[in-house]
C-alpha cells in the first residue's frame, strides 16, 4: 500500500512538473521578417546595405489602404525596417554616413519619399519624430505586370551603385544608391 501511495504522488508531481515546465510559443507572424542586403550574391560576405524589415500582405487589400498616400509609413509591417549602410553611401543623391537608420516612406502616385531616420527601435510610424530625420529623398515609382501580393525590397543592379526597389502589389519604388 505504501509502495501504491508513493508511486502515485511521483506520478501526480512528474503530471504538474512537465506541465510548469512547458513554453507556450506563439503562432506564426502574419508578417514575416526578411532581409534585404546588397550585394546579393550570397557568396559575398561583405555586404554594403543591409534592410531588416517585416513582409504585409495585401490579402485583397489596397496599397492605399495599409500605406495612405501622403502620410508616414514605417516602410513594412510591425517595427519600423532597420537600414544598415556598412559604407559611406549617397541616397538618392543625398551623402550618408555608415550606420543604422530606421527606413520610413511618404507613398504618393508619381513619386514616394524615402526617410532614413536615426531613432531605432520603432514600432510602427506612432512615434516617427521628423526633426530625427536624416535625409528624406524623392524615388521614383513605376508600374510592374507582376504583382507581389507581399511587400519586398530588392536591388537591381546599375552602373556605379544599385537601386533599392520596393515592390508591393504592381508598384515598384526606385531610388539610387551609390557608394
Amino acid at each position: 500500500m505504501k509502495n501504491l501511495f508513493t508511486i502515485t504522488l511521483m506520478v501526480i508531481a512528474l503530471a504538474f512538473s512537465s506541465e510548469a515546465m512547458a513554453q507556450k510559443f506563439s503562432g506564426l507572424d502574419k508578417s514575416p521578417a526578411d532581409i534585404a542586403s546588397y550585394p546579393t550574391d550570397y557568396k559575398v560576405s561583405e555586404k554594403l546595405v543591409r534592410v531588416t524589415y517585416s513582409r504585409p500582405q495585401l490579402k485583397g487589400r489596397s496599397i492605399s489602404e495599409l500605406a495612405p498616400a501622403g502620410k508616414v509609413w514605417r516602410t513594412g509591417a510591425n517595427e519600423a525596417p532597420e537600414i544598415i549602410f556598412y559604407k559611406d553611401a549617397t541616397v538618392g543623391g543625398k551623402a550618408v554616413a555608415a550606420g543604422t537608420y530606421s527606413l520610413f516612406t511618404i507613398p504618393g502616385d508619381k513619386e514616394w519619399t524615402i526617410i532614413l531616420n536615426k531613432n531605432l527601435n520603432q514600432w510602427g510610424a506612432y512615434s516617427y519624430q521628423e526633426d530625427a530625420d536624416v535625409v528624406r529623398v524623392p524615388a521614383s515609382v513605376s508600374s510592374a505586370s507582376e504583382s507581389l501580393d507581399a511587400f519586398s525590397i530588392a536591388y537591381k543592379d546599375v552602373d556605379n551603385g544599385t537601386h533599392m526597389v520596393l515592390g508591393w502589389g504592381n508598384t515598384r519604388v526606385s531610388v539610387p544608391i551609390t557608394f
